[in-house]
């Protein structure tokens, strides 16, 4: 379930940035609740930071774009360069011990950023409104994700796509993600989106035709365990802006990218 900003308690946002890499054993870390009796952070406040953090200005077209030069940027980049590091590392392990390495990419704010809509809907989420906004396949890339795509691909890294969009969206995205130059295994073999009306046999636990129940960790990580146990390659990175995309194993090593401005359960 997505939780817009006003809908979910976010009082650490402006800590997002410290939990880039995400290990097992810290499926909660930098996550905010309101269990506590004290006032949250007031979201005035709250909004001012994650302008900041994003460096958020709208240009000639009245967009909504992150800046080059802001926290958020910074922030990837570093993630990127560690990335980069450890996935030159791990296909030549895995090409020396013979196995297939993958890599797996959330979309939405892992390689399409939303920042526009979120701004210009108040932070609230509209399922009507965010169809129209995806179809229009215009989001630019988050900092570094379409570089990163092709640094996989180059390294001899299966690229899959594992994304919370639905079947309906699939053009959409696939055009978007040409945009902005992530043109890596977009066929229906590696871009997994999800198929309510007639979700995979992998998924039998908790979707059949017409009844889809599955949490959104269910889904990502039953994905992940079709790649390795089905598909035969080894999941060596999982890239997502949400702890969801990476909870539920089924890859060696996990990458937790900012976003204080939306909450998926």
């Amino acid at each position: 379930m997505r939780k817009s900003l006003k809908a979910a308690a976010v009082g650490a946002a402006c800590v997002v940035a410290g939990g880039a890499l995400y290990g097992a054993g810290a499926a909660t870390a930098g996550q905010s609740t309101a269990n506590s009796t004290h006032e949250p952070y007031n979201i005035g406040l709250l909004v001012k930071d994650i302008d900041t953090y994003y460096g958020t200005a709208a240009d000639t077209n009245g967009v909504y774009q992150a800046s080059p030069d802001s926290p958020y940027a910074k922030d990837l980049a570093r993630i990127d360069a560690a990335a980069r590091k450890y996935l030159d590392q791990a296909a030549r392990k895995a090409h020396h011990r013979g196995e297939k390495p993958a890599v797996v990419f959330d979309i939405d704010d892992t390689l399409l950023l939303s920042l526009d809509y979120e701004k210009r809907y108040n932070y609230t989420y509209n399922s009507a409104t965010w169809a129209a906004y995806v179809n229009k396949a215009d989001r630019p890339a988050v900092f570094g994700s379409a570089e990163l795509v092709r640094y996989a691909e180059k390294k001899g890294v299966e690229v899959f796509y594992n994304s919370g969009l639905s079947e309906a969206q699939r053009t959409a995205a696939v055009e978007n993600l040409k945009k902005i130059g992530a043109d890596s295994n977009l066929d229906a073999d590696h871009m997994f989106l999800k198929n309510t009306a007639n979700p995979p046999s992998y998924l039998s636990g908790c979707a059949t035709p017409g009844a889809w129940t599955c949490t959104t960790v269910q889904y990502k990580s039953g994905t992940r365990k079709h790649i390795e146990k089905d598909l035969g390659y080894e999941v060596v990175a999982n890239f997502g802006d949400q702890y969801s995309d990476l909870d539920g194993g089924y890859a060696d090593r996990t990458y937790k990218l900012p976003n204080p401005t939306y909450f998926v359960s």
